[in-house]
């Protein structure tokens, strides 16, 4: 005898209907509350990571307006998260706060690191004006560099050289054949600048040799006599 499908009845179907749909409704809640806990946990790890100094769990609570249980919660997860050995940076909990630090395993390194980084760039006013004149007339010789500047800069041109600012690019061919000029990638990197089309404008590399006259002031006495005489130095020095 074949045996039939039992269909539930219209009653019975609406109640299944309306159980699935109430138990869907129960998840939604808890999948958004999921979501917003990890949303959270990012949050925090991203704010140890900019904090100078330890701040505690409560403040942080008050500023994000969440919970000072659940941020708690969450900080102490996230210590345990970068206590792992594959970590180099972890959160921990220092001075009554939280902040993220390096491994103290990894602290000789890391000092090692620092020691062999090189120097930050630190251009003098003749060696800035000279590189402003090579970025944007690039490429350019030395005797057009001295009939924009109005002073001789093989010097400095030296030492822009050897800083890996800039760098030659063949020779023009005019009477003499003289050597042209360019900036490098290095130039790039080291203002910040994806190529060339980013160059500042001039106002803003004004601000730049202004900014970097105004550390050498700071750093040794200015010379006397009028302005002119006291470029020659500064050629010698870049």
């Amino acid at each position: 005898m074949e045996e039939k499908e039992i269909q539930p009845s219209g009653q019975e179907a609406v109640e299944i209907v309306s159980a699935e749909s109430l138990l869907g409704e129960f998840d939604q809640p808890q999948a958004q509350e999921e979501s917003d806990r990890s949303q959270t946990k990012a949050i925090l790890e991203a704010i140890v990571y900019v904090l100078n100094e330890p701040m505690p769990a409560s403040q942080i609570a008050e500023a994000l307006g969440r919970p000072v249980e659940l941020v708690t919660e969450l900080l102490n997860e996230l210590a345990a998260d970068t206590a792992k050995s594959d970590r180099g940076v972890f959160v921990r909990e220092v001075a009554g706060g939280y902040q993220l630090a390096t491994k103290p395993e990894h602290h000789e390194q890391i000092r090692q690191f620092v020691k062999n980084l090189k120097q930050p760039l630190k251009l003098s006013q003749a060696a800035l004006e000279t590189l402003a004149v090579i970025a944007y007339k690039q490429p350019i010789t030395m005797p057009e560099i001295l009939e924009i500047r109005g002073v001789q800069g093989g010097g400095v041109v030296k030492t822009l050289i050897d800083r890996k600012l800039i760098t030659t690019a063949g020779r023009k061919n005019v009477i003499g054949k003289p050597i042209l000029y360019k900036t490098t990638k290095e130039f790039l990197t080291q203002f910040g600048l994806k190529d060339l089309s980013e160059l500042p404008s001039l106002k803003e590399f004004e601000e730049i040799r202004r900014q970097s006259l105004a550390d050498e002031e700071i750093a040794a006495p200015p010379e006397t006599g009028p302005a002119p005489a006291a470029e020659g130095p500064a050629e010698q020095h870049g």
